[in-house]
């Protein structure tokens, strides 16, 4: 991938790690171009969310609602799950509420779970069996 990721650590692709201390406002472009690097590469991956997410400023999700709308056929083709590590239960029982409406919106399958560990194995599962796997 000949983008430098800023907002996104790949070091361990397929696993990909969303760096959500990495956002200040205007980082919307940044992201746009390191999503289409890594929709670009031909093999699939699996986004990691860890830690509280920010806000973002207002201009910036417009650009990235932008760019998910435009591409969200080729960001379901490449991005096997979103993955948000939320370690209290009550929380990831309110995500695990909101992910049909989510995944209707950009196509991608998602799951909270309560720890990096657990995440990952469910992300190379995921990524043996070619899509999501919904439980460990």
């Amino acid at each position: 991938m000949s983008v430098n990721f800023e907002i996104h650590d790949v070091s361990e692709y397929p696993f990909v790690r969303f760096l959500g201390d990495k956002i200040k406002e205007g980082f919307g472009e940044r992201w746009c171009q390191e999503m289409d690097a890594l929709t670009a590469n031909p093999k699939p991956f699996v986004m990691l969310f860890i830690g509280e997410q920010p806000e973002e400023a207002h201009a910036d999700r417009k650009i990235r609602g932008a760019w998910l709308k435009e591409n969200k056929t080729r960001l379901a083709d490449k991005c096997l799950a979103f993955l948000i590590i939320e370690p209290d239960a009550d929380k990831r029982e309110k995500l695990a509420a909101m992910f049909p409406n989510l995944k209707r919106a950009f196509g991608i399958a998602q799951a909270a779970c309560a720890t990096e560990a657990e995440a990952l194995e469910l992300a190379l599962k995921t990524l043996t069996a070619g899509s999501f796997i919904e439980k460990l």
